[in-house]
């Protein structure tokens, strides 16, 4: 590849500690790496200029939280929420039986759409699960199909016991066992609906130890619909983050923070999109950043209760009703998400291919750069709803 010089920053977002929130900035991709990152008259020469006329950069979106792979919809489900019914886990089993009647290539396509819509709106990286097959077969094909199309690929069998399962028991057994044993070439994490209506703190804690043993990252969905053992699991066993968290009593906002102490901790997702769309409570991101703990933003997009790849909304949302600063809402949204996922630092995939970090913009890391349409970040917030990237880079290539 080319290098490309862009200049005629109006404000750079780094998330660098070292470089912040930069006015008058260029920067220099060479290959699919951020090069070089400084004021615009010391810019060295590139083989391509791109002036973006006072625009505002930012890193690339990394949604930490997805759900993709999928057919069907649930806006029946939807239209009895916005009329005042509760939203249960059991609504999960609707998109299980149109995903497993789906064709292999109807799945990829409705992925594919999707990514490409997330593209479109600013992100550059993103995760996304299994967890609407639920057998041995529709699992590892949903894992199969998602590798590739993802930066990370969650195995959630343990989403919802299906309904042709003879009990509990025996559904945990299958997923810790056959199930794990055949996508674990294709994911590199696993996730766990720790939750009333999917399943208990014994039967997550099943789940995420033989993750652990099988070597593969650690995720919780806890604490969405009411208070629950999900965070406290999740710190204990050391996973990644536990995402939702819209129900939390001080202990686990302290929990939660304290577990960065001496090295890596537990994140924090926040899903607003999805809080407002099951009208529940919006997650206290303000009071998990005030504790100290890494907080990270993502959609959540699925079927069911948070239809958007908006990240753009999400971060607005955090700003406008959960208290959050512009610059604390993006950081969660980009270097958040790519904490959540372990790629923050350089990394060797599975594959034994070497793994740039994300989520920054700084000498080294990913060349994942968005540029919007305003003179700075604050729009996202002042402006809600108004679609604003002017220009993408992904990995060095220019996708918008």
């Amino acid at each position: 590849m080319a290098s490309t010089l862009l200049t005629g920053i109006g404000e750079l977002t780094t998330n660098d500690d070292e470089l912040g929130r930069m006015r008058d900035a260029a920067v220099v991709v060479d290959g699919d790496l951020v090069a070089w990152v400084g004021e615009a008259s010391a810019a060295p020469a590139a083989d391509e200029l791109v002036d973006v006329g006072g625009r505002a950069v930012l890193p690339g979106w990394v949604d930490s939280h997805t759900h993709l792979v999928f057919a069907g919809d649930r806006t029946a489900e939807f239209e009895a929420r916005m009329a005042g019914e509760a939203y249960a886990a059991g609504g999960i089993g609707v998109t299980v039986a149109a995903t497993r009647a789906a064709t292999d290539a109807e799945l990829a396509a409705n992925l594919d759409r999707l990514v490409d819509e997330a593209l479109r709106g600013g992100t550059t990286a993103l995760e996304t699960k299994t967890g609407y097959g639920l057998t041995v077969a529709d699992e590892l094909r949903s894992a199969r199909i998602a590798a590739g199309r993802a930066d990370s690929v969650s195995f959630l069998g343990a989403h919802l016991v299906p309904s042709e399962a003879s009990d509990d028991e025996a559904y945990v057994d299958l997923v810790v066992g056959d199930m794990l044993a055949a996508v674990a070439p294709h994911v590199d994490a696993v996730d766990v609906f720790c939750e009333l209506g999917a399943f208990d703190e014994r039967q997550s804690r099943r789940v995420l130890e033989a993750a652990r043993a099988a070597g593969l990252a650690l995720r919780v969905h806890g604490n969405q619909l009411g208070p629950g053992p999900g965070v406290r699991l999740a710190v204990e066993l050391g996973a990644l983050s536990v995402d939702h968290v819209a129900f939390l009593d001080e202990e686990e906002v302290l929990l939660l923070a304290e577990s960065w102490h001496g090295g890596r901790g537990t994140v924090a997702t926040v899903l607003p999109a999805c809080d407002l769309s099951t009208r529940m409570p919006l997650a206290p991101a303000r009071r998990l950043l005030d504790a100290g703990a890494v907080v990270a933003i993502a959609t959540n997009c699925n079927p069911g209760t948070s239809y958007t790849t908006s990240m753009a909304f999400c971060v607005a949302t955090a700003v406008l009703q959960m208290g959050l600063t512009i610059e604390e809402a993006v950081r969660a949204a980009t270097l958040g998400g790519a904490v959540a996922l372990d790629r923050d630092a350089p990394r060797v995939g599975p594959d034994g291919r070497a793994l740039a970090p994300l989520g920054r913009i700084r000498p080294g890391a990913r060349a994942d750069l968005q540029v919007l349409d305003a003179p700075s970040i604050t729009h996202l917030a002042y402006r809600p709803g108004v679609p604003l990237v002017h220009a993408l880079w992904r990995a060095g290539e220019r996708v918008v």
